[in-house]
């Protein structure tokens, strides 16, 4: 005859998934012959399952907006040749120009992209978060939306779009912080620090709930993985990986401020009396929690006024621009906009490029300023 199930006899069933395992305490009558004595102890949820709505909510406002971009941006009237012409004003500009299928540059200045010179002298300061709900083009908009649904579908899911939504904003703006520190003769949109930020928020949700994982070392090294060949990818030119680590340095410190889970004893203590009385939460995780929110506070305060200020980081770091671009004999980590000499004479164009000296003429009466700099960019390219 099966044993009837003391107060303390309560089982840990473990449901491992892919970088996450939820620990539920359950009822020992699930593994019990059927003639057993049911078990006064029902099963915990412990961890509540949300619906998840507002990332899918992200990903249909960054298409959205994506969409206005292009309509803005009317190729065929500024510039000398599109590609996808049939799509009419939604066509993209030339390869030269936006190799990604996209806008050109001065529509994503109108749009809010980041342009340290109009935060800092124009008082834009909005352009800090405007940017991250831009794209360059459809590759860069199709590489971040999926990353998204991959990452932030899960981490919703596990703690609700109240967390993890200020997880993924406050890290932009974090991204947006240190890219306008480093990156200041070139504009920088997209959703990639908010993006790393839901990364370091995963590590840092990994560290501090680390009891409640499974396979805990296996867990840890995939995600690091996972984050140092995104990272990796940052090197390459025109991407601006200073909003990589600027937006995961945030999430990482946001992870253990939002993602806290209570330790599994505080829990099973409510369901069974006589279970010793524990805390909610451990003593390195209040420390790591305390810890975290004194830097986050320091570190943006720190970063705006600097920021706000005209403060150049790379006067103070000869080397930090490797972080972002290592030059290589197949490219050149030259972010510097593209800038030429224009000349009407009725119906005919001149054009210079004075970073290499190359002319160009052209048949096009009265170009307007977008044209010529479209034309300038091919010379330059």
């Amino acid at each position: 005859m099966a044993k009837d199930p003391q107060p303390s006899d309560i089982q840990i069933r473990v449901n491992s998934r892919r970088n996450n395992s939820v620990i539920h305490p359950v009822d020992q009558s699930d593994s019990a012959p059927a003639s057993a004595t049911p078990s006064p102890f029902r099963e915990i949820k412990h961890f509540k399952k949300w619906v998840t709505w507002l990332i899918p909510l992200f990903v249909i406002a960054n298409i959205i907006v994506f969409i206005i971009t292009m309509y803005v941006n009317n190729c065929p009237k500024n510039s000398v040749n599109c590609i996808a012409s049939f799509l009419g004003r939604f066509s993209f500009q030339p390869f030269k120009e936006n190799p990604l299928l996209g806008p050109s540059s001065s529509t994503l200045v109108k749009m809010g992209a980041l342009d340290v010179n109009k935060v800092v002298r124009g008082d834009q300061g909005w352009r800090l978060i405007t940017c991250n709900w831009l794209h360059a083009g459809v590759f860069h908009i199709l590489a971040n939306m999926l990353s998204l649904l991959v990452i932030g579908i899960r981490l919703e899911r596990e703690f609700g779009f109240v967390r993890i939504g200020l997880l993924y904003v406050i890290s932009g703006l974090g991204g947006s912080i240190m890219s306008g520190l480093f990156i200041q003769s070139s504009i920088s949109v997209g959703a990639s620090g908010a993006l790393f930020g839901l990364l370091g928020g995963m590590l840092s949700e990994l560290i501090t709930n680390w009891t409640l994982y499974a396979s805990k070392f296996a867990a840890l090294l995939t995600l690091l993985v996972i984050i140092v060949i995104n990272l990796a990818v940052g090197i390459l030119p025109h991407v601006d990986n200073f909003a990589h680590i600027g937006g995961f340095v945030s999430g990482f410190l946001l992870g253990f401020v939002f993602l806290i889970r209570p330790q599994f004893g505080w829990v099973r203590q409510r369901y069974a009396p006589s279970a010793s009385a524990r805390p909610k939460f451990k003593m390195y995780q209040c420390i790591l929690w305390v810890v975290s929110l004194i830097l986050l506070i320091i570190g943006f305060t720190a970063g705006l006024v600097m920021l706000l200020r005209g403060f150049n980081a790379n006067d103070h770091c000869s080397w930090c621009h490797y972080l972002s671009c290592v030059p290589t004999s197949k490219w050149s980590c030259n972010t510097d906009p593209a800038s030429c000499l224009a000349n009407q004479i009725g119906n005919q164009l001149n054009i210079t490029c004075t970073s290499n000296g190359k002319s160009g003429i052209y048949v096009y009466p009265d170009a307007s300023s977008s044209q010529i700099q479209s034309l300038c960019i091919g010379l330059c390219g």
